[in-house]
């Protein structure tokens, strides 16, 4: 029996990658994190498949922009072993690779954005890790009821 999918929130400011870039593209590796919690969702959590709320952060209108999908298992992050990148570490080597990454994949822009005021308004929304205090995941798991009362 296959699992269930796991749903997940990721974060990118418009500026470096946004829901038209990704249109455009129709996949991207989401390379460059560097949080351990965030790369363990990736690494451990992250099926292809998987539904991605797609949130624009750091920007005049934060929210959840479109949807994706996960499109690849994990696999390491080609950045941290190039000393050109901004996200490179040292300490990695591709025999002992540190970050992980996953493909996401385009599947739909919203007709507008659920912008984070109204997120932050729905009490059914209310325990949703992207509304903790101190978060600042870039990757985050979303359950099933909140993915719905979002994409609706």
């Amino acid at each position: 029996m296959k699992p269930e999918p796991g749903h997940w929130l990721v974060k990118s400011e418009p500026t470096s990658y946004s829901i038209d870039n990704l249109k455009k593209d129709k996949k991207t590796p989401w390379t460059g994190v560097r949080n351990y919690t965030a790369r363990n969702f990736m690494r451990d959590g992250m099926r292809p498949g998987d539904p991605v709320l797609f949130y624009h952060s750091s920007c005049p209108v934060p929210g959840v922009y479109g949807v994706a999908k996960v499109a690849s298992e994990a696999y390491p992050d080609p950045t941290q072993f190039d000393p050109k990148s901004p996200y490179y570490d040292p300490k990695a080597t591709k025999e002992k690779p540190i970050w992980f990454l996953v493909d996401i994949a385009f599947v739909k822009k919203l007709a507008q954005p659920i912008r984070l005021e109204q997120i932050k308004k729905d009490m059914r929304l209310k325990d949703m890790t992207l509304l903790q205090r101190g978060n600042r995941l870039s990757v985050m798991s979303v359950n099933l009821s909140e993915f719905r009362v979002i994409d609706y």
